[in-house]
């Protein structure tokens, strides 16, 4: 079956640690959902650098990635429609790009 990695932008560092028990409550039960089609849960990840043959710039880039997923599906749409579980994209702070993972 075809892997999708699933590209986080958005969201952001809850305010009080009652708030990010309810966000990890939220992410859990949504990995819950995906069930074996969550091959890895990846993570949370810091401002990312830009490497490119002008140098290295340190701003994050254009769109941040700010985590990552790699989810199981039948094809593109089926992987979007579990994307669309996203507790990021449930409460608008941020977006998912779903891009397949191509064998070489």
């Amino acid at each position: 079956m075809p892997k999708f990695v699933f590209a986080y932008h958005g969201g952001g560092m809850p305010d009080t640690p009652e708030e990010g028990a309810k966000v990890m409550a939220a992410w859990g039960a949504w990995y819950g959902s995906m069930g074996a089609a969550l091959l890895d849960g990846g993570g949370a990840v810091g401002q990312s650098q830009t490497v490119s043959a002008q140098g290295i710039a340190a701003d994050g880039g254009a769109n941040p990635l700010s985590g990552y997923s790699v989810v199981e599906a039948a094809d593109h749409a089926a992987a979007c429609e579990l994307a669309k579980g996203c507790p990021m994209v449930a409460d608008g702070s941020g977006s998912v790009e779903v891009a397949p993972v191509i064998d070489m």
